[in-house]
């Protein structure tokens, strides 16, 4: 199972073999819920069926379906599921990747993979870090109004981090336990604990800042705070802090001290988002008409597309030339959602796409485009 990232949607953007097979579904952690996950896949994947054959052979069909057979029978793979997933195939491409949120039921084939969920769970206004550090440990956590879920740090993330402090100190420490305090001076271990740091610091920004873009909240004690100040170079730290032993509370205590920082962001982001918009419509800049914002898109001239979460439109792009459109069928082969396809077109040429739940929608059509000219 792979993580999401943002170069994995540029990987899944940038396939134009069709067709594209698209699953997305909520899953469970445990048991015995989890027993149903796999029975709701194998139904989700007969949905695929049934689309794949209005235009393909028999054969053709068994063939592109033959992975998710595989995948649905992996009792292993049942067994250590998150809360959500989604699947993505296509001619030498099999994707699966784990979400940490649950995620609605969707089976979809067409000419493209169908990203939205994706880039609203990446791209959200409201996503986070959240770094509980001590003078030995440290935890992440990813959160956003609703959750707050531990990271699962990759297999090797805590042995590079440990090497890096041996090679800084061989001859005195042996493993990362040596960082409590046990250096022959106070001076010592100031110098021990600003390494730790340091490497911590870097790790997290190279591995999950800077591929995200979400701002991280520091949660540790009191006097650690200035001196993880002073090693940080991750700009997406924000200046208020959590001063408290992270590892005394509850998640769920974490996870309202967290929002009470992040939530004047989210919202001061949304304002900004929502008066560009309306700014630019004034100055002829900016429309909510789909068949306008369509031209547009593929004209390469939008800055920012707002599309709504969880809406889709049965419309497809059938000129990338004129940016003309038509009604379609989203159960047909070939047929994506319209939000989706303008999200992938925009993405493509470089204009930023944000993900907004329907109550902060500056526009009842589902979109909001900001022009560049």
């Amino acid at each position: 199972m792979e993580s999401l990232t943002k170069e994995l949607i540029q990987e899944l953007l940038s396939a134009d073999q069709a067709p594209c097979l698209s699953l997305y579904m909520p899953t469970h952690r445990t048991h015995p819920e989890n027993l149903q996950d796999s029975i709701r896949f194998k139904n989700l994947t007969k949905q695929l069926e049934e689309s794949l054959l209005l235009k393909y052979s028999a054969a053709e069909v068994k063939k592109q379906l033959e992975p998710f057979e595989t995948l649905g029978n992996n009792e292993t793979f049942w067994n250590h599921t998150s809360e959500g997933l989604a699947v993505f195939s296509a001619n030498e491409l099999f994707k699966v990747v784990g979400l940490k949120e649950p995620v609605d039921e969707l089976a979809m084939v067409a000419d493209s993979f169908h990203t939205k969920p994706l880039r609203k769970y990446l791209q959200s206004v409201d996503r986070y870090y959240l770094l509980g550090l001590s003078l030995n440990e440290f935890r992440l956590f990813e959160g956003n109004r609703h959750s707050l879920v531990q990271v699962e740090m990759a297999d090797d993330s805590p042995k590079e981090i440990e090497e890096a402090l041996v090679d800084e100190s061989a001859e005195k420490h042996s493993n990362l336990a040596s960082f409590g305090g046990h250096g022959s001076n106070k001076d010592e271990a100031g110098n021990e604990a600003e390494q730790f740091f340091r490497t911590v610091a870097d790790h997290i920004y190279e591995n999950y800042s800077k591929p995200t873009g979400w701002p991280l909240i520091l949660a540790a004690l009191p006097e650690h705070h200035s001196l993880f100040q002073k090693v940080n170079k991750n700009p997406l730290l924000l200046s208020e802090s959590l001063s408290i032993n992270p590892t005394s509370v509850s998640t769920d205590k974490l996870k309202t001290m967290a929002w009470e920082i992040m939530e004047p962001e989210y919202l001061l982001k949304l304002d900004r988002t929502v008066s560009k918009y309306e700014q630019a419509k004034a100055n002829g800049k900016g429309s909510d008409d789909y068949k306008e914002v369509a031209s547009a898109a593929v004209e390469g001239r939008i800055d920012t597309l707002i599309i709504e979460a969880d809406r889709m439109i049965a419309v497809r792009i059938t000129n990338l030339v004129t940016g003309n459109t038509q009604n379609k069928d989203l159960q047909n082969p070939k047929v994506d959602d319209l939000l989706d396809d303008m999200g992938e077109l925009v993405a493509k040429m470089g204009g930023q796409v944000i993900v907004l739940p329907p109550e902060k929608m500056p526009s009842e059509t589902g979109l909001a485009a900001i022009y560049r000219y």
